[in-house]
């Protein structure tokens, strides 16, 4: 049974309220309590009552997160919760869903199995960007680009220590295996299916006929070297800018150090999600 969960919605509130009041509801019945922030209270007209607890950060001392939103809600939330077990049920307000665990059909069965325990959950594992000054986590991917108005990147790698290849792209993405079903396969980049151990590396636009996608032992480290003589790269995770890379500068890449954990109901297959998500856009 699930007695405290937070709750996280998109900018649309004209699409989630009604869904946020309906799980209000599936709270009071099942004498659990939602926590939200006054952020979020704020955005759907709530107040304190049965059911509702307003704080002000997204709490940590919580059994389930709902995540109502496309998969850049659900993916803050992972975020915010990788390392610390909570569990991320996640229900599709965006054009894909890849990691929704519901779309917005039929929500009060939903939420009740929800409040009674009845979801598995799978681990989704993280990939980290380190250099001195610092670690920066991914759950999906993290990409380098080359600078706009710039030429073309000129990035080296190597694995475990061993160099593999020099390649002028204009730039490359390491994702992990929920990942590889975004900016990797728009580059050709092979899908993982979840619970495979281990990443993948494809290149943006390569000028080469020789540059092909490569999968990762878990264990293997990935080190991406600037190898331009002038010019700087970005490095963006899970698509957000976060440094940049001076030419002649590494980077370090390892696979699984923290993992997020993604609600799921019971029977619901990677599988099965790949084929109404993607199957869905192409008809």
């Amino acid at each position: 049974m699930v007695r405290r969960a937070s709750v996280l919605t998109h900018r649309r509130t004209a699409e989630t309220t009604p869904a946020v009041l309906e799980l209000v509801e599936a709270a009071r019945r099942a004498r659990g309590t939602l926590m939200f922030t006054e952020h979020e209270a704020a955005k759907h007209g709530l107040e304190l009552g049965p059911g509702v607890e307003i704080v002000q950060q997204l709490p940590a001392d919580v059994e389930l997160c709902f995540a109502l939103g496309g998969d850049g809600t659900i993916l803050t939330a992972l975020r915010h919760y990788a390392g610390a077990g909570v569990p991320v049920f996640g229900v599709n307000y965006g054009e894909v869903g890849f990691l929704a665990t519901v779309d917005p059909d039929g929500l009060g069965d939903d939420f009740d199995r929800a409040f009674a325990g009845e979801f598995e959950t799978i681990q989704l594992p993280t990939i980290s960007v380190g250099r001195p000054e610092g670690t920066w986590s991914a759950l999906n991917d993290i990409s380098v680009h080359r600078k706009a108005g710039l030429r073309v990147a000129d990035l080296a790698y190597a694995l475990a220590g061993e160099e593999i290849g020099r390649v002028r792209c204009d730039g490359l993405v390491v994702a992990t295996p929920q990942g590889s079903t975004g900016y990797n396969l728009a580059n050709g980049g092979p899908v993982l299916a979840w619970g495979v151990e281990g990443f993948v590396v494809s290149f943006i636009a390569p000028h080469s006929l020789t540059a092909r996608a490569l999968v990762v032992a878990p264990s293997d480290e990935l080190t991406i070297n600037n190898a331009s003589r002038e010019e700087p790269v970005e490095i963006h995770v899970d698509g957000r800018p976060t440094l940049e890379l001076s030419p002649g500068e590494d980077v370090h890449v390892e696979f699984g150090l923290m993992h997020a954990e993604l609600a799921q109901l019971p029977g619901a297959s990677f599988y099965h999600r790949l084929r109404e998500r993607f199957g869905r856009l192409a008809r």
